[in-house]
């Protein structure tokens, strides 16, 4: 009886900690979101543009090679970015390369 009043107990203060977390983990998220959106209009406001992350020129080589996949986990990796945000990012340096086309000097 003792026993099982105890692992009771036990998954009660498990559960407790993990909601407790989780509902922290979702406050904290959302606080960042706001200070992003913040600093975006600050950056905005003044003119200023993100620096580009270090090492896009292996990135900008993989995507002329018409390697997109290795570009996307070279910017990953450079960058830590997710794999979304990753894609984007490379969608975005692939539209705004230059394109070579026939009769273009």
């Amino acid at each position: 009886m003792t026993t099982t009043f105890l692992l009771l107990a036990l998954i009660a203060t498990a559960s407790w900690i993990t909601t407790t977390v989780s509902r922290r983990i979702q406050q904290l998220e959302r606080k960042a979101d706001r200070l992003e959106r913040r600093l975006g209009l600050v950056l905005d406001h003044f003119g200023i543009e993100e620096p580009e992350p270090a090492g896009l020129d292996g990135v900008r080589e993989l995507l002329g090679a018409g390697r997109t996949i290795e570009a996307i986990k070279e910017y990953r990796r450079i960058t830590g970015a997710e794999l979304y945000e990753a894609k984007q990012a490379v969608d975005a340096l692939s539209a705004a390369e230059p394109r070579d086309t026939p009769g273009s000097f």
